[in-house]
Order: structure tokens, then sequence, then C-alpha cells
């Protein structure tokens, strides 16, 4: 296994020590691998928690936006940096489990066998612990989102994934994007399939993010993904 593992995150000092002990444990077999946080202008002492996590862990790199750019921005930044050509993604929070990272990347490795397009595999909480309202919002959102882009993805909201670094790179980058990962890498022509993966109650802190202004900001981005879809032209090559 050679993978980039990148976390982005805000304000999630409390999180981070037990996080990073458990990626410690479950990367123990890999090859190769590396966690690169990326600090998106926390305002706590998130930043002083991963400086100090460095000294014990030649493995952990970590990146800062001197100014909240948002999530798909800061895990752009990871990605570029990373040294792997594997990318692997979960939220800063706790609530995936690191644990389904090596069984998410060998699925990707066994299916690319057979099926040579797969550009990602992405995590699916079918068992989620959030609050009901969350858990409706989320449903509702996956629905309509899924209905309109074709996506064929029940939950592109994980924070969990596994996918190719230069194809990611490769696609078109907009704020918000990595909501609509699948249905840009269906655009340029990759494959996509989801697994179960493990959820966890948040054990610190709390979502950064509110039911209204993720509603009326994802309407506007589905219009733009549905306005990318409709411009690609993907050509039949032949030597």
């Amino acid at each position: 296994m050679r993978v980039s593992i990148v976390i982005p995150v805000y304000n999630e000092a409390e999180n981070i020590d037990l996080l990073i002990e458990e990626l410690v444990a479950t990367m123990s077999h890999a090859e190769v691998y590396e966690i690169i946080y990326v600090d998106d202008g926390s305002t706590d002492n998130t930043v002083a928690v991963l400086r100090q996590a460095q000294q014990n862990n030649k493995l952990l790199r970590v990146i800062r936006h001197r100014q909240s750019c948002g999530q798909s921005t800061a895990i752009l930044t990871g990605v570029k940096a990373a040294n792997y050509p594997y990318i692997a993604t979960l939220d800063g929070d706790g609530q995936n489990d690191p644990a389904d990272i090596p069984r998410l990347y060998r699925v990707l490795m066994q299916q690319r066998e057979i099926s040579p397009n797969l550009s990602m595999v992405a995590g699916w909480r079918n068992k989620r612990h959030d609050s009901s309202w969350r858990l409706f919002s989320s449903k509702i959102a996956n629905r309509v989102r899924s209905s309109l882009l074709g996506d064929n993805t029940p939950d592109t909201g994980c924070g969990l994934k596994v996918f190719l670094r230069d194809e990611f790179l490769s696609l078109p980058y907009f704020d918000h994007m990595h909501r609509f990962l699948p249905a840009l890498i269906l655009r340029a022509g990759g494959r996509v399939i989801s697994e179960p993966v493990n959820h966890r109650a948040r054990a610190h802190g709390y979502s950064k993010y509110g039911t209204l202004d993720r509603l009326l900001v994802g309407l506007v981005d589905i219009l733009g993904v549905i306005w990318l879809q409709k411009r690609v032209k993907l050509p039949e090559i032949s030597e």
C-alpha cells in the first residue's frame, strides 16, 4: 500500500491525537504512507496540537492555510502536496473510522484489475450516528443530487474515499467540489463504486456546516455540475 492520507481540519484540536493514534495502528502493515493534515485557518489550538504530534511522528505532515478557504480547497492542497499515487481522505472529526482505509484500498486495487477505469472507492455510511434531522436532510440531499446528476452514489458526503491522485488533479476545481467527486469522475470517463464503512458519533466539538447553508450552496453547485456534464466530450481514440 502506497498511500497519502489527507485530512482537512478546521477547529478540531480535541480530535487530533486519537485520530493520529488510530491511523498509525491501522497503517502499521502499509508499504509506505504519510499523513497530511491541512489546517484550514483554524482559530483554536489545532495547529499547536498538530505541531506537538509531529515531534512524535515523522510520517505526519502539517500544512496550514492562513485563512479558511473551505474543505474542497484544503483537500486539493493536501493532494497536491502528496508523495504517493493513491490518496485516502477522511474527515478530521473522528467520525470516519481509519480502519476502513486498507479495505477500501484493497477493493480499489482488486477491482482495477477487472475495470482499469475505476478511479475511486467511496465510503458509504449506511449506519450513521447523527441527529434525526441531519439524517433526514442528508437523505433528501443525496436523492436530489443523485437524480439530477446520475452519479449512482448513495453517500457523496462521506469524507472517507480512496482514489488516484493524478486523476483527482485532472478534475475541474471549484469550491465544494468534494461533494461532487463521483459525478466529476464519471464525467471524465472514470468509474466509482461505493463500499459500506463504519461511522461513529462525534466525541468532541461540533459540525461546522449548517443545513440551510449547505442546501442553498448545494443547489447552485448542482446546476454548475450539470453545466459541466453537458459540455464534456470524451473522444474515442484509436492507434
